[in-house]
This record gives C-alpha cells, sequence and structure tokens, in this order.
C-alpha cells in the first residue's frame, strides 16, 4: 500500500509538472525578479512534501503552492525593509492594468498578455549560453526533473544543476525585465525558444518518464505557445514549421495507446483514429512555412518527415524513400546521433534491417545509455530473425531510464521472444 508521504511526493511532482510554468510565471510577474521566483516556488514544493502527508492533499494544488510561494516572497520583502515599496508596487500595477485600452491592444500584434510566454522568453535571454537556456527552460516550463533534464542533454545531474544555478545568477545580474523583447530583439532569442516549446511538446508527445505513455495538456500548450508564438513573429518560416510538426504529431494522440494504457507503435496505430483536423492544420501550416521560399529548416524538414506518416494509408504506403531523403536533409543542419538513428529506421524500411542495423551500431558509443537505441537495435534483430538477441536488446532498453508504460512495452516482446528452456 502507497504510503501517505509517498502518495504525497507524486502529487507533488505531478502539480509541479503540469503548472510550474504557470506557477513561476505569476510569482515572476508579482516579485519581478525570476531567480527568485524560481527559488520560491522549489521552497513552496519542499513544504508541500512536508506538510501534504499529514493534512493531505489540497483540492487545488497549484492554487496551494502558489499561495505559500508568494506567502514568502511577503516574508523575504519584510525581512528585507521592502515590503511597502512592493505592496505600492504592485498597486500601481494594478492601475496601470485598468487603465490600458483593450481595442489599442487587440490591434497590436506585439501585445500578447501571456505570462507563460514571457516566462520562455525570460530563460532564452542571449545573456545565458544556449546549454543554460535550455536546462534552465526544461526546469521552469516543461517541470522537469534534474534528473529528466539530463537524459534529454545527456549529461550528468551535477552538470545540469550548475548551468541551472550558474543561468539564474547571470539573469539575476543582468536584471532582466520580465517580458516578451520586442521584435528587433526576438531573433536572438527564437532558436532557443523554439527549442524549449519543442521540448515541452516532446515531454507531452513521449514523457521521459512516469506511469503515463503521453501528457496531452502537456502537448496542447506547446502548441499554443507555438501559435503565440507565430503571432508574434509572423515572418518566421520556421516558427509555421514547428507548428507543423507538432500538428501532424498530435494529431496521434487517440491512437497512440491501447485500452490497457500501453504504448502502440505508429504500425500498430488504428490510423482512422487519427485526427484529420490536426494533419489539415499541419499541411497548411507548412504550406506557410514553405510559401516563404526560404527552403526547409530545421523543424521544416521534420514536419515534412511527419506530414509523410500523417497522409500515408498504412505502414506499408509510407514513402520511406522520401523519409530517408529529408533526414539525409536534416543530417546537413543537425548531425547528431539521435537524427542518424532515425534516418537507420527509416532506410530498414526502404532496404531491410541489416544494413539499417550496421548504421545503428556505429551509433553504440554516443548512445549506450540512450533506451531507443537499444529499442531499435532489437526491432532490426527481430526482423533478422536473431530471436535470442533482439530479446536481450529488448530486456536492456526496458532496463534504462524512461517512460514506466514504454518500458513494461518492452519487457513483454523481450518475454514473448526468448525461447523456451
Amino acid at each position: 500500500m502507497t504510503s501517505d508521504r509517498e502518495h504525497a511526493r507524486r502529487a507533488v511532482e505531478a502539480v509541479w509538472r503540469s503548472e510550474s510554468a504557470r506557477i513561476v510565471a505569476a510569482l515572476t510577474r508579482h516579485t519581478g525578479d525570476f531567480p527568485w521566483a524560481e527559488d520560491l516556488a522549489q521552497e513552496a514544493l519542499l513544504e508541500a512534501l512536508a506538510s501534504w502527508p499529514g493534512s493531505g492533499i489540497p483540492d487545488n494544488p497549484g492554487a496551494w503552492l502558489l499561495t505559500v510561494a508568494k506567502r514568502r516572497a511577503i516574508d523575504g520583502w519584510r525581512r528585507r525593509e521592502r515590503l511597502a515599496q512592493r505592496i505600492d508596487l504592485l498597486g500601481n500595477e494594478v492601475v496601470l492594468a485598468e487603465r490600458d485600452d483593450p481595442v489599442e491592444q487587440a490591434g497590436d500584434p506585439d501585445h500578447i498578455d501571456d505570462d507563460v510566454l514571457r516566462l520562455v522568453f525570460v530563460a532564452c535571454h542571449p545573456v545565458l549560453m544556449p546549454a543554460a537556456r535550455l536546462a534552465l527552460t526544461l526546469r521552469t516550463v516543461a517541470g522537469l526533473t534534474t534528473e529528466q533534464i539530463a537524459r534529454v542533454m545527456l549529461l550528468n545531474v551535477p552538470a545540469v544543476q550548475q548551468r541551472i544555478v550558474r543561468a539564474k545568477r547571470t539573469l539575476a545580474a543582468a536584471d532582466v525585465p520580465f517580458e516578451i523583447p520586442d521584435r528587433t530583439e526576438r531573433p536572438a532569442r527564437l532558436a532557443s525558444v523554439l527549442q524549449v516549446v519543442y521540448l515541452l511538446f516532446t515531454e507531452g508527445y513521449s514523457p521521459a518518464d512516469g506511469a503515463h505513455p503521453i501528457r496531452p495538456d502537456v502537448a496542447r500548450e506547446a502548441v499554443r505557445l507555438a501559435r503565440q508564438l507565430a503571432a508574434l513573429s509572423p515572418n518566421e518560416p520556421e516558427v509555421y514549421a514547428l507548428t507543423a510538426l507538432m500538428e501532424f504529431q498530435s494529431s496521434r494522440f487517440a491512437a497512440r495507446s491501447a485500452a490497457d494504457g500501453l504504448p502502440l507503435t505508429l504500425a500498430e496505430q488504428d490510423r482512422t483514429r487519427w485526427d484529420r483536423s490536426a494533419i489539415a492544420r499541419g499541411s497548411a501550416a507548412l504550406a506557410k512555412a514553405l510559401s516563404f521560399d526560404r527552403g526547409l529548416g530545421y523543424y521544416g524538414i521534420q514536419a515534412a518527415v511527419a506530414q509523410c506518416h500523417a497522409t500515408a494509408a498504412s505502414a506499408d504506403d509510407t514513402d520511406w524513400g522520401r523519409i530517408v531523403a529529408l533526414y539525409d536533409a536534416l543530417l546537413q543542419l543537425s548531425p547528431t546521433p539521435v537524427v542518424r538513428l532515425n534516418r537507420a529506421v527509416a532506410v530498414s524500411m526502404l532496404d531491410g534491417p541489416r544494413e539499417a542495423l550496421v548504421a545503428v551500431d556505429e551509433l553504440a558509443p554516443d548512445l549506450a545509455e540512450f533506451r531507443p537505441f537499444h529499442a531499435v537495435r532489437a526491432e532490426l534483430l527481430e526482423r533478422m530473425g536473431e530471436t535470442d538477441a533482439a530479446a536481450t536488446a529488448f530486456q536492456l532498453a526496458a532496463s534504462l531510464a524512461g517512460n514506466d508504460a514504454e518500458a513494461e512495452v518492452l519487457r513483454r516482446r523481450a518475454v514473448a521472444l526468448r525461447p523456451s528452456s
């Protein structure tokens, strides 16, 4: 039986992952200090871990955390003898908000009242190194733990922790304002913002860990942010390309899990359950990205791959030759081991598993701790008739860090392949 403390811990993790961005954004608006706001949110989490096992989980956990964090902020101001000043500041914000002209703002493409998007832009400020921006935004916007961020970034936990601490110190020293930058400053942050929004979507589409194979609420928030970005940057094709990519992938949500909640592969999914309206929106967004005549970028190429899958009547009808060619183009922009792994999967569907396995095995030094690498190896070995080796690879993949539901599927496939003794 799960203890009260364990139940509370899971509740805290769940609310942080779903509401961290809004909590930190609200605290940043109130305090005017992003690094301190993130610290206040973490202190509220610790208080929840201490009190919820005895008092029970509140009806609105996110509001509880925000209230506790605001109280700690007031205590901090009081200690700094700045409470009166801050109360005046908050009062002035209310007055200014009442003076805002909604008609004028409605026609201003630079005015988007979205605290979460502001938070993303702050965390992606160019004063930070790219890796620090990514670690900080994954922590505050996606609500990932340092362990999960380490897996995403292929780093160790201490390195991630150091980058987050240094990033917060750097933002504090630079006194970065909590606002969406004007259009002259946005290009310097856009690449980082797009990267974070896509990783946020990925956390919803294929969570790094936990019991659930998908988190649609997180993915929908990423799509919403991308649409807001398109309104802010209507002349940036990669914004539309990213929107297209996420629309294509989110179209499969209803078909991605079996009745028992376990994930299904692309080939196993009932394509009649795919959301055709999302596919249509994705096609329109990709067409918009192509209309700029600048060629496809990083997200555009991936969106084109996703469109091949979304528009194919079945796995067998998929244009694997085009997908391999698209991955060849993507490798020119991003020659990473993960892109090479995805290309190898496409090659296996076009030319068979044996050639693909050679390419996959070359990636072993870089992806030895990456679950999808061993899952792909297992699939290829199974198709080649190497059932015992495939079972071993499936079992190894299941043992590595990642989503619990996915691990269960991998274990079942290992058991099904292992010859009876």
